[in-house]
């Protein structure tokens, strides 16, 4: 049952309509969103190697799109729309030691976490309700992001056909490992 949907994981990554919803998931993972879009880029690259670039480059923009949603989250309603949204994360301790940041390492706090796994809409929202200077959001987003799943392209493109027979060879390991991710991604948001 397993290989039966991760076939149809790849199939479905090869599809037409694939890049869509890559770029409707990295948009909406910049401001509300709780799922990365790598879940979905990384099994586009490996079902289409040759639009690596184009993959990342289209992530890349839909992500720093979505950024200046969540950067407006910030700005115009953090109160209405913004806390609820971290606290719904149990991420307003993290939010409070990010804001107090931004006076001092501003640019560098976005670049660095934007490449990480840590959620971008801490980043957005921080950065709205900050009202950090919008040219530098914007460059520095592009900066972090670009980074992010240009790296992932690479080393898709590069090892590709090695990690998807590694895949495909341990998909219950890869599978687990995944879910434990994604469990302990969650609980450390909620407790961090």
């Amino acid at each position: 049952m397993l290989k039966r949907l991760y076939d149809r994981m790849i199939e479905f990554a090869a599809g037409p309509n694939a890049i869509w919803v890559l770029i409707a998931v990295a948009f909406a993972e910049s401001s509300f969103f709780p799922i990365p879009p790598d879940i979905l880029l990384i099994p586009m690259i490996l079902a289409q190697p040759r639009a690596a670039w184009r993959l990342a480059a289209c992530c890349t923009l839909a992500s720093v799109a979505g950024g200046l949603l969540g950067y407006a989250i910030g700005f115009y309603g953090f109160d209405l729309i913004g806390r609820p949204i971290l606290e719904f994360y149990h991420a307003m301790p993290r939010y409070d030691a990010l804001k107090a940041g931004f006076d001092r390492w501003g640019i560098w706090i976005i670049i660095v976490k934007g490449m990480t796994p840590i959620p971008y809409k801490l980043v957005t929202i921080a950065s709205g309700v900050a009202h950090f200077d919008l040219a530098a959001f914007v460059g520095a987003s592009i900066v972090s992001r670009s980074i992010r799943f240009f790296l992932v392209a690479a080393l898709l493109w590069w090892f590709g056909p090695a990690v998807r027979e590694f895949i495909e060879r341990r998909l219950m390991l890869m599978t687990s490992l995944f879910a434990l991710a994604l469990i302990g991604g969650f609980a450390l948001i909620r407790y961090l």
